[in-house]
């Protein structure tokens, strides 16, 4: 039988142990270097990721009175009124989003308090009904529809009366007052009410039905163009008689007249360099451009009569713009390569421009006193009776609602996210 052969136990030399042990203790050393450097690294990666997208994701940036509504719902909003579109779109919709978050939270609070509500099925059906169907991010906004809805159909229906006086009006609105003198001789002397309104009138809803207003309550006039001052003068009218141009500082008409001058254009940018001054008729065009021609200062005159967006803080001086900006109208002569640089325009007239003030001519063919309000009135009413509703609502004191978190910086940070920023 074979003998087993045992090998000798290895003996370590102090010294030995001493060197093994030290690079023991350097090896964990080193370990725990490296993993406290990961770990900070780590945590501060977290730290940075709480404090720059978390955090700010999910501070309160709105309140109305109990309910509150983070960074994330605010961009969320942006994202659906945005409608897919850039940072410059959805800049311009901050405000308007905010306000659409506070009017909907209203409205929903205070429907409850009348007994107002919609399930979570109506408001899933609704969400599903719409093409492509939205997610349930956007809930509120389903809801909100379907409250306001309600609201017109079962509560202010109530409040919305089913017979009113009426009159039957015609109406057009024309630019000046020479104007409407002129076309009101033209009346007298037999031409066509609807053919002049339809060609002539200024305003879109008379355009377009050829002057030929139909029958309206004075509320329902008033809601229908948003002018007050032309249902209180017709209801004043008698039948038959053919007003005098009656002046509305405030109409909104889609014609103006401009007085511009290129400073300067870049081919290359595609842009160019812009002065303007923009007039609500043509005879104020002309006197405008015969005072510019005898010497006196663009920019001057700009500040005191140009009716465009600004005027008077830029007194004209618009600056670089693109093509598309304005109007093709404007366009087409900003962007001419054959216009030579500072040269003042003539009058240009442009159906593209939007001017304040004009001057109607109205004439009431029939009245009732006792006239059964049309469905499309009644709805008309309903809604500037809600309308009303939640104006007071949001004017209320008792109603808590804050959104001074919301600063421009913070606006701002919200659009580039909902612009696609950092994602």
């Amino acid at each position: 039988m074979a003998k087993k052969i045992v090998k000798p136990r290895r003996e370590f030399t102090r010294q030995q142990l001493s060197r093994w042990q030290r690079e023991k203790r350097r090896q964990r050393i080193i370990f725990s270097i490296g993993l406290f450097v990961i770990i900070a690294v780590l945590a501060l990666v977290a730290s940075a990721w709480f404090i720059y997208q978390y955090k700010p994701l999910h501070e309160t940036v709105i309140r109305v009175n109990d309910t509150k509504f983070d960074m994330n719902y605010y961009i969320k909003m942006l994202k659906y009124f945005g409608q897919g579109q850039g940072y410059n779109y959805i800049s311009r919709q901050a405000d308007g989003v905010v306000q659409i978050i506070e009017r909907n939270e209203i409205i929903r609070q205070e429907a409850q308090e009348l007994g107002f509500a919609v399930s979570n099925r109506e408001v899933d059906k609704r969400l599903k009904s719409n093409s492509p169907p939205l997610s349930r991010d956007y809930r509120d906004i389903a809801r909100a529809e379907i409250l306001t809805e309600r609201l017109k159909d079962e509560y202010f229906d109530e409040q919305v009366p089913l017979v009113a006086p009426q009159r039957h009006i015609l109406a057009m609105l024309l630019e000046s007052e020479n104007q409407a003198a002129e076309v009101r001789a033209r009346l007298e002397r037999g031409e066509s009410f609807t053919d002049l309104a339809s060609e002539l009138s200024l305003e879109g809803y008379s355009k377009l039905e050829s002057g030929d207003l139909g029958w309206h309550s004075k509320e329902a006039l008033a809601a229908l163009l948003g002018i007050p001052l032309l249902g209180d003068y017709a209801f004043s009218l008698e039948v038959g008689v053919l007003s005098e141009p009656l002046h509305d500082e405030e109409v909104i008409k889609r014609t103006g007249y401009w007085l511009i001058k290129v400073m300067d254009r870049s081919e290359e940018m595609r842009s160019a360099n812009v002065e303007i001054i923009l007039l609500g008729t043509e005879e104020d065009a002309v006197a405008i451009r015969e005072r510019l021609e005898a010497g006196e200062d663009f920019n001057t005159l700009a500040k005191g009569f140009s009716l465009a967006i600004g005027a008077e803080e830029d007194e004209g001086k618009v600056g670089w713009i693109s093509p598309g900006v304005v109007t093709p109208t404007f366009d087409e002569f900003v962007f001419d390569p054959e216009l030579e640089i500072d040269t003042l325009s003539d009058v240009i007239r442009d159906e593209g421009a939007l001017t304040k003030g004009g001057f109607w001519l109205i004439k009431v063919l029939d009245k009732d006193d006792n006239r059964q309000i049309e469905e499309s009135d009644r709805d008309i009413l309903k809604a500037k009776a809600l309308e009303e509703w939640v104006t007071s609502l949001l004017e209320d004191p008792e109603n808590e609602i804050d959104d001074s978190y919301l600063t421009l910086e913070k606006k701002d940070w919200a659009v580039y996210k909902a612009a696609g920023g950092w994602d």
